[in-house]
């Protein structure tokens, strides 16, 4: 019988050895992050976190439309299985305003300064939405050489701080050199099928001109916007309909000034750090309009605030936020990141950024957050383009026909147009 019990006591000690221990789980419902590279990078990051705090993530990747549809059932039947969302400001605002959000002013992250702005951006309607995780903007990216060629009145220095003399009519002027001196377009915009060309329209020259992004889509200063971007064309790269993103181009040196998301010519100042610089956008009549991509980290109602909480702590850590610059060029979000961004090509691009951000004559601008009819916005904004630049149909007629299918958008969203 005493061999018996050892032989018991032996077996119930090799199961507690053998038998993997029981992690709590938090569920991480994201619409970042999603193509393959980036989503790759995450879960890396993500399997870090869990060897380091016990705590298994699952990472589950939607549309916004889909996110919201889970989100609304999960609220409504009380059976609560993700615990973190991660999306766009805009969206989270959308969601927050249905009471899906878990109020995050009691939230502390200790050792986080989160940028002031990114901070009064997560609040809404006295609730503190979300956290602050990544962020990124459209830039100008410029191959050194190219300012051999710079118009008369325009210096280096004014590009790339961003002063008064780095205008839209400069850009033009330069543009013109480059093409008459080289005896090719040396300019490049993003304008393929996947490719983040209405983000410029609407986000950067439409209120540099207008002051805004829609409301006045068919005013009289639109309309001078327009006729400037057809006579810009006759100086950008032809082949700039099949580009999707302006690193490769930049890097083939196909175009010496380009214009795209930081996460999109980030590639070419990794690989020729010593050959580009990331400058500011041009300033407008109204001033410099450029978008500001914000993403947050949000919490579920009724989820489970702990484990989520830690989540949050390691993504909006100083190492974390550099490392996420370092693979897929979203900024940080936290003041402490800048300690700990090492020399190269990531300070180029920070400096750039923090250029533009720092600008006096700034517009910043959100994308707005028209949920389900995104798309249809965007498409509105490169149907205009198309129409105007390429196939040169009358820029009034036009943008007073589209301007009742963007009115539309925003009446149907439940948002005020801006």
């Amino acid at each position: 019988m005493k061999k018996f019990y050892m032989v018991l006591a032996v077996t119930v000690l090799m199961v507690f050895v053998f038998v993997a221990p029981v992690y709590a789980k938090v569920t991480f419902g994201s619409t970042q992050m999603t193509p393959v590279a980036e989503r790759e990078f995450l879960l890396n990051q993500i399997s870090s976190f869990s060897k380091s705090s016990g705590i298994s993530v699952e990472l589950l990747n939607f549309e916004y439309p889909d996110l919201l549809s889970r989100l609304e059932a999960e609220h409504k039947t009380g059976k609560i299985t993700i615990n973190l969302v991660a999306d766009l400001q805009a969206n989270l605002y959308m969601m927050a305003a249905e009471g899906l959000f878990e109020d995050l002013k009691n939230v502390t992250i200790p050792g986080r300064t989160f940028i002031k702005t990114f901070e009064q951006y997560s609040y809404q309607g006295g609730q503190k939405v979300f956290i602050p995780w990544i962020q990124a903007t459209y830039v100008m990216a410029i191959n050194k050489k190219a300012f051999d060629y710079l118009p008369a009145g325009l210096k280096k220095e004014d590009v790339m701080n961003g002063t008064g003399k780095w205008t839209y009519d400069a850009l033009l002027a330069w543009s013109k050199n480059l093409m008459e001196k080289t005896k090719m377009p040396q300019l490049g915009f993003p304008l393929g099928p996947k490719s983040l060309w209405h983000r410029f329209l609407h986000g950067c020259i439409y209120p540099s001109y207008t002051g805004t992004q829609a409301s006045k889509f068919n005013s009289g200063e639109a309309l001078v916007m327009w006729a400037y971007l057809k006579d810009l064309f006759k100086y950008v790269h032809p082949a700039c309909t099949t580009w999707d993103n302006m690193d490769q181009p930049l890097l083939r040196n196909e175009v010496m000034i380009a214009w795209d998301h930081t996460a999109r010519v980030k590639q070419a100042v990794v690989e020729r750090p010593n050959d580009f610089v990331i400058a500011p956008v041009p300033r407008g009549p109204k001033g410099r309009g450029y978008l500001v991509v914000l993403t947050g980290l949000a919490i579920p109602k009724g989820a489970s605030m702990d484990e989520s909480a830690k989540l949050i702590d390691f993504l909006t850590s100083p190492k974390t936020q550099v490392a996420i610059l370092e693979s897929v060029g979203f900024f940080p979000v936290i003041q402490e990141a800048s300690e700990a961004m090492p020399e190269g090509a990531l300070k180029i691009l920070t400096q750039g950024v923090v250029a533009q951000s720092s600008a006096a004559d700034s517009i910043v601008c959100i994308a707005p957050g028209l949920g389900q009819y995104g798309g249809e916005f965007n498409e509105i904004y490169r149907t205009a383009f198309n129409r105007i630049v390429f196939s040169n149909e009358s820029a009034s007629k036009v943008v007073t026909e589209l301007s009742q299918r963007l009115s539309k958008l925003y009446k149907q969203a439940g948002i005020p147009i801006d």
